[in-house]
């Protein structure tokens, strides 16, 4: 097992942690949020230290600060020239990693979400997924990306998803207003649609195989397809992707 250190310590790194002191490995996180450091100290077992005390002993060292703060933290910090490199940091390339984390070259990029605790979660990674599937596979399913810009292009679609919970709490809220139940109108909805996305493969095409499965001529449900396209649901996703992707990528 390996002592895998976190600079920066919150609600990215926490489900990483737990997730990793659960499979055996030592664990030690950075004092940046000292709550989050001393909770993680409590239930896994992690040890909470300074930031290069953190690079000083860590064979795998995890980066998830914010970006807008990553430069002037880890320019100030020594790295080793065996560590392995993961960073977390949307807008923070392979270039500045290398230049800020030198001598170490061995750097992967990533995206969790805080569900990979329980499993589930994908991970793209880039350049290579060989660190991250002895990590974290076979519960979270890694996706090796060797493509940079491709792969700054998945952050755009993580923004997606609380645009899509947005939606569904709209649904929910009706259902509410109408029955006069919030909680049952909220929880029947949410498990809805995770119990039906749970199920679908991973086929190209899938989603729209199942799309058009349920949206049959005559359905409710080619009523409710057709509505959001015609409001111009798909043209304000694309159009909000379209945006997020160009700061993304400086495109």
């Amino acid at each position: 097992m390996s002592r895998i250190g976190f600079i920066g310590t919150g609600h990215i790194a926490a489900p990483m942690a737990r997730f990793l002191a659960r499979t055996g490995h030592d664990i030690i996180v950075s004092e940046r949020n000292a709550e989050v450091a001393a909770a993680l100290a409590e239930t896994c077992g992690a040890t909470v230290a300074p930031n290069q005390a953190v690079l000083d002993r860590a064979e795998v060292v995890f980066l998830c600060l914010r970006p807008q703060i990553a430069k002037a933290v880890l320019s100030g910090l020594t790295f080793q020239s065996g560590q392995r490199i993961v960073s977390v940091m949307a807008g923070i390339s392979l270039a500045d990693l290398g230049r800020l984390c030198a001598p170490a070259r061995d750097i992967t990029l990533t995206i969790p979400l805080g569900f990979l605790e329980q499993g589930g979660c994908p991970l793209p990674a880039c350049p290579d997924g060989d660190l991250l599937e002895r990590l974290f596979a076979p519960e979270n399913p890694v996706i090796a990306v060797p493509d940079e810009h491709a792969f700054t292009l998945h952050f755009a679609i993580c923004a997606m998803v609380p645009g899509l919970l947005d939606l569904i709490a709209t649904g929910a809220d009706w259902l509410a207003a109408e029955t006069g139940d919030p909680e049952m109108a909220e929880f029947y909805t949410s498990q809805l649609v995770s119990g039906f996305l749970a199920t679908i493969g991973r086929a190209p095409g899938t989603l729209a195989q199942e799309r058009d499965a349920l949206a049959t001529e005559g359905s409710i449900s080619l009523r409710m397809t057709r509505a959001l396209q015609s409001g111009g649901a798909h043209d304000a996703l694309r159009a909000a992707l379209d945006g997020i992707g160009a700061d993304l990528t400086g495109g």
